[in-house]
């Protein structure tokens, strides 16, 4: 029997009631002095990937997020307990570091989507040219659209920066945009300070009312955790 490990909490956290994890298991504490785990039984080599299974995971990692911060590992996470001791001995130092560096936050999603055409120059002699040259125009306005979403997307980065910066911890940003999603980028925000970082928001939003703000949470925060198992080198599990 392997367990399935959902995230790391401070010893002495109390698990709430009636929290089902994944398949309908019990979830329970694996206590240690001052670091503990939320994890439960688990029969199978491997969790099928679904939204039931999904959504459960995320469901006991924010059970708790009301009394601390939690570690959250990654979908999936199957070991032996006595793996699963071994690499918390192994890594204590880190993952103590780690959780004090969350303490007290909770993570913010802000997707930023800008409503325009990234053509920059416009299609000609679309007909009457070559099939190969049309191509060749075809992907150099593709690549030059590109390239305009990038700039936009680094400069609505520092510009959000700015405007976040004296209410948020750490930030975590992807500029890879698509057609329309120009930003994505997680806030790691004092529990404390969370109604002055909506006022923030808002303000942001009437600044630039050409871009639409979609903002979730509070969640654990994923995007900071970074636990890396190793199981595989360290352990040989999959």
């Amino acid at each position: 029997m392997k367990l399935y490990v959902y995230c790391l909490v401070e010893g002495g956290v109390g698990l709430p009631r009636d929290v089902q994890g994944v398949g309908g298991a019990t979830v329970r504490l694996l206590s240690g002095e001052t670091l503990s785990l939320l994890v439960s039984d688990f029969a199978l080599d491997a969790v099928p990937v679904s939204r039931e299974n999904v959504l459960q995971h995320a469901a006991v990692v924010q059970s708790v997020l009301a009394s601390t911060t939690p570690l959250p590992f990654r979908f999936g996470t199957l070991v032996t307990e006595q793996q699963l001791r071994s690499y918390v001995d192994a890594k204590y130092e880190a993952l103590k570091a780690k959780l004090e560096q969350v303490s007290g936050c909770v993570e913010m999603s802000v997707k930023i989507i800008l409503d325009r055409e990234w053509i920059e120059e416009p299609a000609t002699n679309i007909g009457h040219e070559k099939p190969g040259t049309a191509f060749l125009s075809e992907k150099r306005r593709e690549l030059l659209g590109g390239e305009a979403r990038l700039e936009e997307a680094k400069r609505v980065a520092e510009w959000l920066e700015g405007q976040m910066r004296e209410v948020v911890r750490e930030i975590q940003i992807s500029k890879n945009p698509t057609d329309k999603l120009i930003l994505a980028t997680a806030h790691l925000v004092e529990r404390d300070r969370l109604k002055y970082y909506r006022t923030l928001i808002n303000e942001a939003r009437q600044q630039r009312p050409e871009l639409h703000f979609l903002v979730s949470g509070p969640w654990a925060p994923y995007s900071f955790a970074n636990i890396d198992l190793e199981f595989k080198t360290q352990f040989g599990v999959s």
